[in-house]
């Protein structure tokens, strides 16, 4: 993995019962409402769409967010071999659309 997408420190993701998410090594919150959050995480920007959701606790200091609501779906929006330029306009593209 290259430097920009893992800086070394750790990430996980706790998805309990479709109902709660826990993940560590977030940098930030880009975006949220109540179908879709986008966080920057030490391993790129995580996407989570569902319904209903809602922080549940967030401590950026530590890098911890814990997510509750109905969750449909997780992913990273990296795309691996695009260069970092072309991964930010893709990024904002789903935010925006």
């Amino acid at each position: 993995m290259g430097e920009e997408l893992y800086s070394g420190n750790r990430h996980e993701i706790i998805l309990t019962n479709r109902g709660m998410v826990e993940i560590t090594g977030v940098n930030r919150v880009e975006s949220f409402d109540s179908e879709e959050f986008l966080l920057k995480t030490e391993c790129g920007y995580l996407g989570i769409r569902g319904q209903d959701l809602r922080i549940r606790s967030l401590d950026l200091e530590s890098g911890r967010v814990s997510i509750e609501g109905h969750l449909m779906d997780l992913g990273y929006l990296d795309g691996h071999g695009a260069p970092a330029s072309e991964r930010a306009k893709g990024i904002l593209g789903r935010i925006f659309r």
